[in-house]
């Protein structure tokens, strides 16, 4: 059973920097391509950084500059290094993998910036 574990979220001030983690289990971890989405609000759910196995990254044009997704697959963990959080950032963060057809999806920690 994939299972996808989140944590890092809280409140920041804006100019900030916060640090998600996401721990995975019930796949082979480095094989596959890991991704992180956010939702605010009465919005849709949106790609913020995804990572390849070999390190390859993408970022979404909004982040870019600020945001770091990284991986380490001895510990089945991805992360999304986050700063200079600005008031536009804050939403539900989802850690998200596809082993196969669907995709699996972390429950979300809410990032919140405010001052």
């Amino acid at each position: 059973q994939v299972q996808l574990v989140e944590s890092g979220g809280g409140l920041v001030q804006p100019g900030g920097s916060l640090r998600l983690s996401c721990a995975a289990s019930g796949i082979t971890f480095s094989i596959y391509a890991m991704g992180w989405y956010r939702q605010a609000p009465g919005k849709d759910r949106d790609l913020v950084a995804a990572i390849t196995t070999g390190g390859t990254t993408n970022y979404a044009d909004s982040v870019k500059g600020r945001f770091t997704i990284s991986r380490d697959n001895a510990k089945n963990t991805v992360y999304l290094q986050m700063n200079s959080l600005k008031p536009a950032d804050p939403a539900v963060y989802y850690c998200t993998v596809v082993p196969g057809t669907e995709p699996y999806w972390g429950r979300g920690p809410p990032v919140t910036v405010s001052s």
